[in-house]
């Protein structure tokens, strides 16, 4: 294991110092992470120090990084990082690499005003979302830690303050690209390339428009399974900007999310998302429109500019395709068929239509089907009598018992982060700085696809009415 400073040559680091806390003290820390990452033996009051900004990841300075962003459509030339510290990077043994990023930190010349800090409650969000998110098999980012700093915030109103220690294999994002293209910076835009050719694709040399095609159209393949994976699983980004999509494929910014409980293509959770562009069902058009505007920064690499409209407008065309084969893919596994047919997409219809004018648990739902095949380890679920008549027909088409049961138990989830469960949580934090259920409630959740019985509140559907997200900020 050896720290290294990432991205350097790129022109997106700016030195900048976290801000300086009295009182940091470590809060929740991700264990198995820590171990991954070599940081195992470090105690917590050193952990406190390094995952909060005060002490630097050995000789590494701390950076915040560059990028623009289309908010809700609107382009962006300069955002960066308002209130995060990139303080380095780390490469396991086997060649792996992942970033270690603060966020909640302090301001920074990218702060438009901002404080620059982060409240408890979103940074307990994330710590369970992430760790959620990865057991039910959804590429994420991770929250190594939360380390409160004993300064108060102002948001809605005056709450305890903390800082995130974020992990991802890249935090180089749809819009890092699009600030060196709005730079036209084209030295930068290769070298990053170079690196993330190394770091994210197996070591893919990116020295031609053929490398810088192969790496996008890898890029646009994993932003098709990740979109894929949130509609498997019921998750609601709320904020698809571009600046916070990654080039990794792993989901980043757990402010304004949330998980759909009564089924509903049109869901939306995010308060700063008032006409739905980010709704629910909306999700894969966005990721494909996010993918397009990262081909117009790369455009700018080509010396035959229509060439490479040419080039980058193929790969966006199998995007759809894919999206398309995969998403069915997705929804035979959910149901249980291992080869999804034509006539299928009316059963699937009829089920979605069935579960939006019953306003049906998503996941519950295909949970209970789940659960029957298995012989109802969990005495709880039971299928809704609506679904009878269909559920004769789904009986006659899915699987065998066998391949049903193993697509199904792999696809649906019988636990999920409850909305409601995750802002009691919050509110626990909030009121007295610690919870006596986190623990084994993140226990169960790192075992979603186990089917036992469980405390009924973990697998009620109770988002309350008009319930909304926010973006901690």
């Amino acid at each position: 294991m050896a720290f290294f400073q990432p991205y350097q040559g790129t022109e997106l680091l700016f030195d900048e110092q976290p801000t300086k806390f009295n009182q940091p003290v470590l809060l929740l820390k991700h264990a198995p992470l820590l171990e991954k990452l070599g940081l195992s033996h470090v105690d917590d009051t050193a952990l406190a120090a390094l995952l909060s900004g005060q002490q630097p990841l050995g000789e590494i300075k701390p950076a915040s990084l560059a990028y623009s962003g289309h908010q809700f459509g609107q382009f962006n030339p300069l955002l960066g990082d308002g209130r995060a510290h990139l303080i380095g990077g780390v490469k396991l043994e086997d060649g792996t690499q992942y970033d270690l990023h603060l966020k909640g930190s302090g301001a920074t010349r990218f702060s438009r005003g901002g404080d620059g800090f982060c409240a408890l409650g979103p940074a307990v969000r994330e710590f369970i979302m992430s760790q959620a998110m990865a057991a039910l098999g959804v590429p994420t980012t991770e929250c190594l830690s939360v380390v409160t700093t004993g300064h108060r915030v102002y948001r809605q109103t005056e709450v305890p303050g903390a800082v995130v220690c974020r992990v991802a294999k890249s935090h180089i994002r749809i819009g890092t690209l699009q600030y060196l293209a709005t730079q036209e910076n084209q030295a930068g835009l290769w070298q990053l390339l170079q690196q993330l050719g190394v770091q994210l694709f197996d070591g893919l040399a990116v020295r031609s428009e053929r490398d810088v095609l192969e790496l996008f159209r890898e890029v646009c393949e994993q932003l098709v399974d990740l979109a894929v994976e949130w509609m498997r699983v019921g998750f609601i980004h709320g904020v698809m900007n571009t600046d916070n999509i990654l080039l990794s494929g792993e989901t980043i910014d757990y402010g304004p999310c949330a998980m759909m409980e009564k089924f509903d293509f049109n869901a939306v959770y995010s308060s700063i998302d008032r006409q739905g562009r980010y709704a629910f069902g909306n999700q894969p058009n966005i990721m494909n429109w996010n993918c397009a505007r990262l081909a117009e920064s790369l455009l700018v690499l080509w010396q035959d500019e229509q060439q490479g409209i040419a080039a980058l407008s193929q790969i966006l065309t199998e995007f759809s395709e894919s999206f398309n084969r995969k998403y069915k893919d997705m929804w035979a596994a959910k149901l249980g068929i291992d080869e999804w047919h034509d006539a299928d997409d009316v059963l699937l219809a009829d089920l979605l239509k069935l579960m939006t004018e019953h306003s049906l648990d998503f996941t519950n739902t295909f949970a209970a089907l789940t659960n029957t095949l298995l012989g109802n380890p969990n005495k709880t679920l039971q299928i809704p009598s609506e679904l009878d008549s269909w559920q004769q027909r789904w009986q006659q088409r899915r699987a065998s018992d066998d391949v049903a049961t193993h697509l199904m138990s792999q696809a649906n989830p019988i636990l999920i982060p409850r909305n409601a469960l995750v802002e009691a949580e919050i509110e626990q934090f909030n009121q007295s700085g610690s919870s006596e259920s986190l623990d084994d409630w993140l226990l169960a959740l790192n075992s979603p696809y186990e089917y036992k019985d469980y405390p009924e509140m973990w697998m009620k559907a109770s988002t309350p009415a008009h319930y909304k997200t926010f973006c901690g900020t």
